[in-house]
């Protein structure tokens, strides 16, 4: 017994989490993603909420309490014209109209010999308790047959009443039986409501404005674009992260401009020394013992040439270029061209034109690195450019997705990322910075690469660049 019970508690359990996960879901859902609807969702809710309430209040309190008042007293007075009109002679009938006309403002009438029909009319005001609190005072006071009109005359109601020789008819001014405070009382509520409203979207707008500012400053700037320094506004806290985004714009451009400078100077230091090597092997007497041997130091030092332009290139990062707008299938072309001058056999599929904001330099080093690898191990690549929809909720762009297959012996799927990390190769005709180069390139862009199994056996190298 134990055992079960145990069951059905976890399954239970099991039960009310999975509920609640489902509750979260559909709040996120129907919650505004924004930090403008949000922060007006968190102002205006408990507003309206608060206003409700009291709302409520004024309804079971004060309002039904004045309309039972007003509606007793109008009932009482026509229930004393039905008592006079009973009790009086015929020929007193007129002094009574006369009477109820001036001092209680009241409109009377007679018809002798009438028979009315009890008529359910619809309500003229369902949001207000007015006809039935008058029903019921009518009710309590008159024990003869009775009807009310409230449609009949858009200033007054019509009350009828059954006595046994015709029906009085008496005409009561609505004012009598309704108060203003009502309307002035909503019209308070709803007036401060969009009067808050309309306060709140001012003023957190210019505040989402400022973050929007900020955040789009500091996405082009991990774009590589220069944006320059952003203005501070808004709140002072945003203004603090404004004023430290713009030192830390300042930070990062001294700090590449330095590397940038020490590298030229590291490239300039390494290459005199090896400008001199290559004379100096150019200026030995060639005999046949010693040809093999030059030519093998010649190609030593391109390798080390190589080498060292592909360590000043991974450091450099390609940072110092600026963003300009360039079609991305021209610059596929042109590094499949060079491919296929230099022996590689090369396809490229994907449409006429497609242009994006990119660096050209540093984009054409990328593509080239990556068609480099796939020619060194591979004897057909396959290129295809495509633009794709870019699947978030606040995308209206689309993706640029550059595609490279070849026929390979391609990269176990575990080894991939491993693939990616500096000097990572574990093969000798390599330096392990072609991958590490043209992902930072990618990312640089504000996109990425990942490795997948290639249609054609090999390798496929799927580049994503926001358009």
């Amino acid at each position: 017994m134990t055992f079960f019970s145990g069951v059905t508690l976890e399954r239970a359990g099991g039960g009310m989490t999975r509920a609640r996960k489902g509750l979260g879901r559909a709040i996120r859902f129907v919650l505004p993603r924004g930090m403008l609807g949000r922060s007006l969702l968190m102002i205006l809710v408990p507003l309206v909420v608060v206003q409700l309430v009291a709302l409520q209040i004024f309804y079971g309190a004060h309002l039904d309490v004045i309309s039972r008042r007003l509606a007793a007293g109008v009932a009482g007075e026509v229930a004393m014209l039905a008592e006079l009109m009973l009790r009086e002679p015929e020929e007193r009938r007129g002094w009574i109209a006369r009477e109820a006309a001036w001092r209680l403002d009241l409109v009377m009438a007679f018809q002798p010999g009438a028979h009315m029909q009890l008529v359910r009319r619809p309500e003229s005001m369902p949001l207000l308790p007015l006809e039935e609190d008058l029903d019921h005072a009518l009710e309590e006071r008159l024990s003869l047959p009775f009807d009310t009109d409230w449609l009949g005359d858009p200033r007054s109601v019509i009350i009828r009443v059954q006595l046994p020789d015709g029906v009085l008819m008496t005409e009561v001014p609505r004012k009598r039986l309704f108060t203003a405070t009502i309307y002035l009382f909503v019209v308070w509520l709803v007036g401060s409501a969009l009067l808050l409203a309309a306060v709140s979207v001012v003023f957190l707008r210019n505040q989402v404005r400022a973050i929007r500012r900020l955040s789009g400053a500091a996405e082009a700037f991990g774009l590589g674009r220069d944006v320059g320094s952003i203005k501070p506004e808004g709140a002072t806290e945003i203004r603090q992260a404004a004023v430290a985004f713009n030192r830390m714009q300042d930070r990062v451009r001294r700090f590449v401009s330095q590397r940038t400078e020490m590298l030229a100077g590291i490239s300039h230091d390494l290459r005199t020394p090896m400008t001199r090597l290559n004379l100096g092997l150019a200026m030995l007497p060639k005999t046949p013992d010693s040809e093999e041997d030059i030519a093998a130091l010649h190609q030593d030092l391109e390798e080390m040439e190589r080498l060292i332009a592909a360590y000043i290139a991974f450091a450099r990062g390609e940072g110092t270029e600026q963003v300009h707008p360039a079609d991305l299938v021209e610059l596929v072309q042109d590094v499949a061209g060079k491919a296929r001058r230099a022996g590689g056999e090369v396809t490229v599929t994907g449409p006429e034109s497609l242009v994006l904001p990119l660096r050209r330099d540093a984009m054409r080093r990328c593509l080239g690195n990556l068609l480099d690898n796939a020619r060194r191990h591979a004897s057909r690549v396959a290129l295809t450019v495509e633009a794709v929809q870019r699947h978030a909720p606040d995308a209206e762009a689309a993706w640029a997705v550059v595609t490279l297959d070849d026929d390979g012996p391609g990269i176990p799927a575990s080894q991939r990322e491993q693939a990616f990390r500096a000097f990572a190769t574990s093969r000798a005709d390599g330096s392990g910075l072609g991958l590490a180069i043209a992902r930072d390139i990618v990312r640089a862009h504000g996109g990425d690469i990942v490795l997948e199994d290639s249609p054609l056996g090999g390798l496929r190298a799927r580049l994503r660049l926001p358009v």
